[in-house]
């Protein structure tokens, strides 16, 4: 249902100038929610959020793609924001992540260091001096850790 929903609201996102950085959706009983992250390269205000919200607002009552009610959120990532695709985790080569990997490599799940590369298919992060080759498939969860 996600990956359905993301097709159908990505366009109307990416026609607004805006990417779409991640989708929630907490569908359980009565009351749900659908949580929208959106993102550009000079960063998103409560007002980019507004017209996201607006649109995506008329285009959910149109398609009825959801079951029950729900209430839409649109955010930005926020400054811990989540790597969920390549492209964010190229963006942010250099900075200080968090990674959960699905299952242990080397025998370990989870990673914090600076991300030194990625590419379509894998990450190299950095952790006390020791590179570590990640496949992005793999990846349960990973984090931006802000700097202080």
């Amino acid at each position: 249902m996600k990956v359905q929903l993301a097709k159908l609201i990505e366009p109307t996102i990416e026609q607004l100038g805006y990417e779409l950085s991640d989708l929630e959706l907490k569908l359980s009983g009565r009351d749900g929610i659908v949580r929208v992250f959106i993102d550009k390269p000079d960063g998103v205000d409560l007002a980019d959020c507004e017209i996201v919200s607006r649109q995506l607002s008329a285009l959910l009552d149109v398609e009825d793609p959801l079951p029950g009610h729900y209430t839409l959120e649109v955010s930005s990532p926020g400054l811990d924001r989540k790597l969920t695709k390549p492209e964010h985790f190229q963006r942010f080569t250099g900075e200080t992540i968090r990674v959960k990997l699905r299952f242990p490599v080397a025998g370990r799940r989870n990673f914090r260091g600076a991300l030194r590369s990625a590419d379509e298919e894998k990450i190299e992060v950095e952790v006390d001096g020791e590179s570590h080759s990640l496949r992005i498939a793999t990846i349960e969860s990973a984090r931006l850790i802000p700097s202080a």
